[in-house]
């Protein structure tokens, strides 16, 4: 369910690492929690985020959450596919549903990440199957 290739925060947002650009998305467990996503607000291209800070908001039928940056960088990239379709998020958070691409301000922050099998332990810890 979680692909092996990316690495994940506690605050259950995922990125995958392509040379120095990082695709940043929420996980399959954070938008199970959420419930259906009826909007989600981005940064613009252009706009640096900081490892740990929010960098926008996804808003379900349940409530509004912040999205946090697993690392620092620029973002290069934003799907907009998602103004239009932004249950996306929800059918396919891993792909279709990824959310900013950013040019990555320091590579080795993502190695404090966690890696699939250790974010799998923590969503089962939390008492949902992952």
């Amino acid at each position: 369910m979680y692909p092996s290739d990316y690495r994940y925060t506690q605050e259950h947002e995922w990125i995958k690492i392509s040379g120095d650009i990082g695709t940043i998305g929420i996980t399959d467990y954070a938008q199970h929690e959420l419930g259906d996503v009826v909007f989600v607000e981005l940064p613009a291209v252009g706009a640096k985020i900081v490892a740990g800070k929010s960098f926008g908001t996804v808003e379900s039928v349940k409530a509004v959450s912040e999205l946090y940056a697993p690392v620092s960088g620029e973002v290069t990239e934003v799907n907009s596919a998602l103004a239009k379709a932004p249950e996306s998020v929800n059918s396919d958070p891993h792909v279709a549903g990824w959310l900013i691409k950013v040019k990555l301000a320091n590579p080795a922050e993502a190695s404090s990440l966690m890696d699939t099998a250790a974010y799998q332990a923590f969503v089962s810890e939390k008492g949902t199957a992952a």
